[in-house]
């Protein structure tokens, strides 16, 4: 506008000082005016247009429920579900291993034979002593069926029947102590096979063949039985854990009707990958080590093709609560400062609002808004960093192919 009143007054002025010069100079001044009127042409035609300055792009999601699984990781250690030790229960020399060694064995059947020889003549001799007790017991039964009649016909004397009852009543208990007897030394000679308690995987023998085993002398212990196909795995987890359980209502280890899911668990495997199979907890110790803090869980894992050890030590992932129809949101939108964490909603109308919000647990890259974010809002989750509350955004959104497109809504 300025340059037009100076344009306007410059052509004015040289229209005057035409009609005072000579006629010689007029054509001088006709081409300055000429190129003052281009001038002022080109300046009108090449002049920048007053275009409005453009909106903030910003990439939206819009939220969602879900349900949420909430895992722990621990480190745990592998062990049979029954571990057995094998031992001699008779002293005597080891005559024979009836078994390969680390192979399966099935309960009752027969690992050693130690020397039968004494505690078979042991039971002779306990049989022997019963076949006499019993045949003193019959005569005594014998003697006393005869006093009997002759004492009612006065015959014989009270002290007669008497000696004869003591004598029928002292030969029966003869004949049970020997039959204890016999039997004692009837297990006793049992004890010389030695059988499996339970059917499992056998270590390597103890003791060779030749060694004098047995409880007092000589060695005890023979072999180790391990069933392995099912496992236990146990590891500890902290007081906080327990805390935080309470809070949801969950209690490990014990059975909830109420509840629409088990707390399993999953282990990693030496190289890395994760174990096809998935344990149940079974087991929450009730109260906490003072020393450590922590209190003691245990799973029982399903082993049928024996790739899990007994004394392994593993990674142990457990699924601690699960959050039904919660509210998740990628992490990376959220801005977290010593007020809050707050996140940036677009509303119907293009505009951002700066919203705080309660924030629960991470899973991976998300994490779950306990409250102030609902299902259906769209949230900003690249590009808040330019952004105020309040301001107007051209808001986008990620397509499956990884390309954006513009979001149409009220107010653009």
């Amino acid at each position: 506008m300025l340059f037009k009143e100076h344009l306007s007054k410059g052509i004015t002025w040289l229209k005057k000082a035409e009609n005072k010069m000579p006629r010689s100079k007029k054509a001088w001044l006709a081409i300055v005016l000429a190129i003052l009127i281009v001038a002022a042409g080109l300046y009108f035609w090449l002049k920048p247009k007053n275009i409005p300055a453009p909106l903030p792009i910003v990439e939206v999601e819009t939220v969602t429920t879900s349900d949420v699984n909430l895992y722990g990781e621990y480190v745990g250690r592998i062990r049979a579900q029954q571990f057995v030790e094998v031992h001699a229960r008779v002293e005597g020399y080891l005559e024979r291993m009836c078994f390969k060694e680390g192979s399966y064995i099935n309960k009752g059947q027969t690992l050693f034979i130690i020397d039968p020889k004494l505690y078979e003549a042991h039971v002779n001799k306990a049989r022997a002593q019963l076949n006499k007790a019993e045949a003193q017991a019959r005569k005594a039964k014998h003697d006393l069926d005869r006093i009997k009649p002759l004492y009612e016909q006065n015959a014989a004397s009270q002290l007669d029947l008497d000696n004869a009852v003591a004598a029928y009543e002292s030969a029966m208990a003869e004949v049970t102590v020997s039959r204890a007897d016999l039997t004692q030394a009837e297990i006793t000679l049992g004890y010389t096979r030695v059988a499996s308690p339970i059917s499992g995987y056998i270590s390597e023998r103890v003791a060779d063949i030749g060694t004098l085993v047995g409880p007092s002398g000589g060695k005890s212990l023979l072999a180790t039985v391990v069933k392995s196909d099912t496992v236990r795995v146990d590891f500890s987890m902290t007081a906080l854990d327990y805390v935080r359980g309470k809070d949801r209502n969950v209690n490990l280890g014990s059975d909830d009707p109420s509840r629409k899911w088990d707390s399993f668990v999953t282990i990693t495997l030496a190289d890395g990958s994760e174990y096809p199979h998935k344990g149940i907890v079974d087991f929450a110790d009730p109260k906490v080590d003072p020393k450590t803090g922590t209190f003691s869980v245990r799973a029982e894992m399903p082993n049928p093709d024996r790739s899990l050890l007994p004394g392994e030590v593993t990674k142990v992932k457990v699924l601690l609560d699960v959050r039904e129809k919660a509210v998740e949101v990628p992490t990376k939108a959220l801005v977290v400062e010593k007020n809050g964490a707050y996140i940036y909603v677009v509303r119907p109308d293009s505009v951002v609002e700066k919203r705080f919000i309660e924030t629960g647990p991470e899973v991976d890259n998300n994490t779950i808004v306990e409250r102030g974010l609902a299902k259906g809002e769209n949230i900003v989750v690249e590009g808040f960093h330019k952004l105020n509350h309040g301001m107007k955004v051209a808001p986008v959104r990620k397509t499956e192919d990884d390309s954006t497109e513009q979001e149409t809504s009220n107010g653009n």
